[in-house]
């Protein structure tokens, strides 16, 4: 039996085990960096095939694998349980919203990037304005562990949608989840390899952004994010990044306390507060705070943890919990106080539920990412200053403000990509809006029309309809054209 969770180099595979047993989920092959670029070099001509289909052949193949996903959602949920320790309804949850990405960004392709044409101006009157969005040819994603299927969608059905051909590098720690995209995919798609995995530790994703590809899609943490650009750099490959976060809830005065409760603990222990988007930081106003607490606290201490049937599964990986147990015991140690829980919460490979209270500003559960179940909760004065607390880190991807008056006016206010009103996470499943955050937390966005068009180039066409009537744009212009250019200019902007 093998320690619970570890991604381990057996020969030439990567085995991956269950976190909560440590038996063996499944074994992929291990890419070498000729591997990569071969992988690389094969999606490159698929690809070309792929976006000859245009947008109506790749509409109907998408939407058998949208199919055949949904056919098989228990499945999938099954090996999610298995190989990341997310319960099964979970894992049902964020197969569900995938799948509804796949369906949106598929039907929306053509509309938001097909061919159109823009309007004139004066200067170039004569020319008409054409615009249309082309693939960029290989895109490279690099998926993490704690979402294996919802996340990496995110960036694989557009790429696919506007025409791109896909290299897949799955976490280590869920390469198995990783590899069954793909293989699903290849039953509905046999004809080219347009969607394939290269499986390893980092050095494989090293190989991806060296391997070129012309465009790529990271998400994981700030440090390896840096460590994804300096390796992109050297190609002046793009680079979309998803590089985590800290996110806060602001709990106003007039906030129903039983709705931000419910919603507060969902946010932060869904996953076991393995959420990205999860909330690890809650201020709230000085008349509600206390009874807020009992809320959250009374909420959050039902819950269950355990490897099955449980509201809370096992943390996925194993030096996570140090992480967490280091951010409890440095709350404590500069005079918060723990609500629920505290060090004894970690248990390997579980760690329970914790509240922590009145946490300075400068402990690191209030700084880093702790990415465990764990919640911070801190009284303010008012909005004003819950905002100003929100807004001091360095990361910015969603928050959630509960109130009724000023709520969507405080949401205006975060310095994040993403904010619910009195709901959490919530702005992830809805396939209309763009996914991404700002500062630490990243740049680029998926999901959305914005999401389609990060996986294509603009390519803006301009074509002569007519004999220039104000030439300016040749050698063969008379001082007499410029002067009713600079007329004709003056007055309809200068005035």
């Amino acid at each position: 039996m093998r320690i619970p969770g570890t991604a381990v180099i057996e020969g030439d595979h990567l085995v991956s085990t269950s976190p909560a047993t440590g038996s063996e989920v499944g074994r992929v092959p291990v890419a070498g960096t000729a591997d990569v670029v071969r992988a690389v070099e094969q999606a490159r001509d698929a690809g070309h095939w792929w976006a000859g289909l245009g947008f109506t052949g790749r509409r109907e193949r998408l939407l058998r694998w949208r199919r055949l996903l949904a056919q098989r959602m228990e499945q999938l949920a099954e090996l999610v349980h298995v190989e990341g320790g997310k319960p099964v309804p979970d894992a049902l949850v964020e197969i569900v919203i995938a799948v509804e990405h796949i369906d949106w960004a598929t039907r929306n392709a053509r509309r938001v990037l097909g061919a159109r044409r823009m309007r004139s101006r004066l200067v170039l009157a004569e020319f008409s304005a054409h615009l249309e969005y082309q693939p960029y040819g290989v895109v490279g994603v690099i998926g993490p562990w704690n979402y294996p299927v919802f996340t990496p969608i995110g960036s694989v059905a557009y790429a696919l949608a506007a025409g791109n051909a896909v290299v897949f590098k799955p976490s280590e720690y869920t390469p198995v989840v990783g590899q069954w995209l793909v293989d699903t995919f290849a039953e509905v798609v046999p004809e080219q390899p347009v969607f394939t995995a290269v499986h390893g530790l980092g050095d494989v994703g090293a190989a991806l952004c060296r391997a070129g590809v012309d465009k790529l899609a990271f998400t994981g943490s700030a440090a390896t994010a840096r460590k994804v650009m300096a390796a992109c750099a050297e190609s002046l490959t793009p680079v979309l990044v998803e590089a985590g976060g800290k996110d806060a809830m602001i709990v106003d005065a007039d906030a129903d306390l039983d709705a931000a409760a419910e919603a507060c603990v969902w946010g932060a222990m869904t996953n076991a507060g393995q959420t990205c988007i999860g909330i690890e930081r809650v201020y709230a106003v000085e008349p509600v705070f206390d009874a807020f607490v009992d809320k959250v606290v009374q909420r959050a201490g039902r819950l269950t943890v355990g490897p099955e049937d449980a509201d809370i599964g096992p943390i996925t990986m194993p030096s996570q919990l140090d992480v967490i147990r280091r951010h409890i015991s440095d709350a404590l140690a500069r005079g918060g106080r723990a609500a629920l829980g505290g060090p004894d919460a970690v248990q390997p490979p579980y760690a329970h539920p914790t509240v922590l209270v009145d946490v300075p500003e400068d402990s690191v559960a209030v700084r880093e990412e702790t990415f465990g179940p764990t919640l911070t909760v801190n009284r303010v004065r008012d909005a004003d200053e819950a905002v100003a607390r929100a807004n001091a880190l360095p990361y910015g991807l969603g928050g959630s403000v509960f109130g009724r008056r000023r709520a969507a006016t405080i949401a205006r206010r975060l310095r994040s990509g993403m904010a619910s009103v009195n709901s959490t996470l919530t702005f992830a499943g809805m396939s209309t809006l763009p996914f991404g955050g700002v500062g630490e937390s990243g740049f680029g966005r998926i999901h959305g029309a914005d999401g389609l068009r990060e996986f294509a180039r603009a390519k803006a066409v301009t074509r002569r309809r007519a004999r220039s009537l104000l030439p300016s744009t040749t050698f063969e212009r008379t001082p007499a054209d410029v002067a009713r250019l600079v007329k004709a200019v003056k007055m309809l902007y200068g005035r």
